[in-house]
């Protein structure tokens, strides 16, 4: 390759090396003195290019002279890290998983090699890899825990005119999903379909939407999938519906209390395992004051109302009563309107479930903070987006995580970093759909207020060293290269919210440095998301996305750790990374 070539070659990867600098290691690499680099020649240029001086500068201050990093050393260094119950036997473990040279691996040594292996491996990430797989409690009731959910989950794309698909709950489920909501409305030959009402966008069967959760809903995790039925048709294809979830379903449906479950609570994750559960409408405890029976959105009517202009005869008009047949499938999850946080004489019962819009819910959060985190420690709350968002845009969950929701749904086929908060969230525990809430929104007498979380007593140090082979972003124009700069995002509590940033570094994605430090102070640690954002710097327009990872705080490792980066739709930028040290001290 002549150098214009070796030129091409780095603009292809992300590089805009400076002329000079580049010539100069072409021409120490160009053994032959010939103006062309062949074989080993090429080989030795990658090498130098790939030098990562930062590792190299880490290694060297505890491997000392011999630069090799005996089992001892390396051990050092891993309680430095602040690895919990690190020994002598993990650190003689690591070196047998990751030295590539043999003769190292006998004398029980690491290189550098093997040192940059096992800092890219899973056990180098920022991400706890104990988190990863399943580690929490799972016999605590349903109330307890986040619920991965979705809003219109049959929808492809948006919802005045996009496609309806059983795909779309594949791809649901495949992400971890265990709520997802069935609009159904009156179909031709007596098959009930499903679509979003009113509006273009196409429709899709019900029987084949039921086969899809059969066939899907627990390839990925055993834990217990919600249906959440917002009900548009007659008595007659109800009773169709009904038997479509009997006959389909078969004993994965919950037709009936567990025999084993205290009648004070709702039963666990663990009890449910590979159950399916109806939301719904039920007979006869929802029958309404004038006689009918409430519509699954009703809990909102007002703002529904105001916010869709929705005439309040028509409403009356359109709710229909519901079939005994359908009624006894709804078990643990009754829709109930949400009339008051205050104290009932008798109190509600845990399977009452209450559908708030997402105005709904900012409004008790702000109005009634504590009384509303203690609601959602006993019952079960869905918070949907408003009706306004005719693009299917979505709202930051975090907001209604704080107040202890449980499904906050998301309108999935929608990008955007309200998704990859979900993504962040539900990362752990083997992914299973089921987060554990933090203690605090778990007690039924707990004084937390998301609104007032106390003082700060937490500090996250982050120091941003540098970035890995980002991606190019402009395929169309050969001499366009990133100039990248990372920002860290905290989301949580209000008081918690921020966002820091480095330095941008000028035309370089291969292997940007910043050395810079950003410091964040947390009021409640235990329900924030730690964001890391790479974007390309731009002084006319606004920035562009290269790539993200976000993950819970308390599943964030200390010390020198690789962020491996994802892109806008979630998928693998391998090997594009973010080297940082991370630091954190509980006050």
């Amino acid at each position: 390759m002549s150098f214009k070539e070796i030129k091409s070659l780095l603009r292809m990867v992300n590089v805009d090396m400076n002329d000079m600098y580049a010539y100069r290691l072409f021409k120490e690499c160009d053994r032959s003195n010939n103006e062309r680099l062949e074989g080993t020649e090429i080989e030795e240029f990658l090498r130098r290019l790939l030098k990562r001086p930062e590792l190299e500068e880490i290694f060297h201050r505890y491997s000392g002279e011999d630069r090799v990093l005996s089992a001892p050393e390396l051990l050092e260094f891993l309680e430095d890290q602040g690895e919990d119950g690190a020994t002598l036997a993990h650190a003689q473990q690591l070196i047998q998983t990751y030295e590539l040279n043999e003769t190292a691996k006998q004398h029980e040594l690491m290189t550098l090699d093997g040192f940059m292996m096992y800092l890219l491996s899973p056990e180098g990430d920022a991400l706890d890899p104990a988190h990863t797989c399943m580690f929490q409690d799972m016999d605590q009731p349903l109330a307890h825990y986040f619920i991965s959910s979705s809003h219109n989950t049959y929808l492809t794309d948006s919802q005045i005119g996009g496609l309806s698909s059983t795909e779309a709950y594949v791809r649901a489920f495949a992400q971890g999903c265990r709520c997802v909501e069935l609009d159904c409305w009156e179909g031709p030959g007596g098959e009930p379909v499903i679509y979003h009402g009113h509006t273009l966008t196409s429709k899709i069967l019900f029987r084949d939407v039921v086969q899809t959760v059969r066939d899907h809903a627990f390839t990925l995790s055993p834990y217990p999938v919600i249906l959440s039925l917002e009900n548009h048709c007659g008595l007659e294809q109800q009773a169709v519906m009904a038997r479509h979830l009997r006959t389909i379903l078969g004993d994965m449906l919950v037709t009936q209390a567990l025999d084993s479950q205290n009648p004070e609570e709702l039963p666990s994750p663990e009890q449910l395992k590979g159950r399916v559960l109806v939301k719904g409408k039920k007979l006869p405890a929802a029958w309404n004051e004038d006689g009918r029976i409430l519509s699954d959105r009703e809990e909102d009517d007002e703002e529904e109302e105001e916010e869709e202009g929705v005439q309040a005869e028509e409403q009356k008009r359109q709710a229909k009563q519901i079939s005994p047949e359908l009624s006894a499938l709804v078990v643990y999850c009754c829709a109930t309107r949400l009339r008051t946080l205050r104290p009932a004489p008798v109190p509600p019962q845990p399977c009452q479930m209450s559908s708030l819009s997402e105005r709904k819910a900012k409004k008790l959060i702000r109005e009634a903070g504590n009384s509303f985190v203690r609601h959602n420690a006993r019952q079960l709350i869905r918070v949907y987006p408003s009706g306004l968002r005719m693009n299917s845009a979505n709202y930051s969950p975090q907001e209604m995580w704080n107040s202890g929701c449980q499904l906050v749904a998301l309108n999935f086929q929608t990008p955007g970093y309200e998704m990859d908060l979900n993504a962040g969230r539900f990362l752990i525990n083997g992914r299973c759909g089921y987060v554990l809430k933090p203690a605090c929104l778990r007690q039924p007498d707990t004084t937390f207020d998301p609104e007032c979380p106390g003082p700060p007593r937490t500090t996250l140090t982050i120091q941003v060293l540098t970035a890995q082979q980002l991606p190019k972003l402009n395929a169309e124009k050969p001499n366009s290269i990133v100039d990248p700069l990372v920002r860290v995002e905290i989301h949580g509590v209000p008081m918690d919210c921020a966002r820091k940033e480095t330095n941008y570094v000028l035309n370089n994605g291969f292997n940007p440095r910043w050395g810079q430090t950003l410091q964040f102070q947390l009021r409640a640690p235990e329900l924030a998301l730690t964001r890391f954002m790479v974007e390309d710097y731009d002084t006319t327009s606004p920035n562009d996305f290269v790539g993200q990872f976000t993950l819970p705080f308390n599943s964030l490792k200390q010390g020198y750790r690789h962020i491996h980066l994802l892109s806008k739709d979630g998928a693998s930028l391998s090997p594009a990374t973010l080297f940082v040290h991370i630091r954190i001290q509980h006050s």
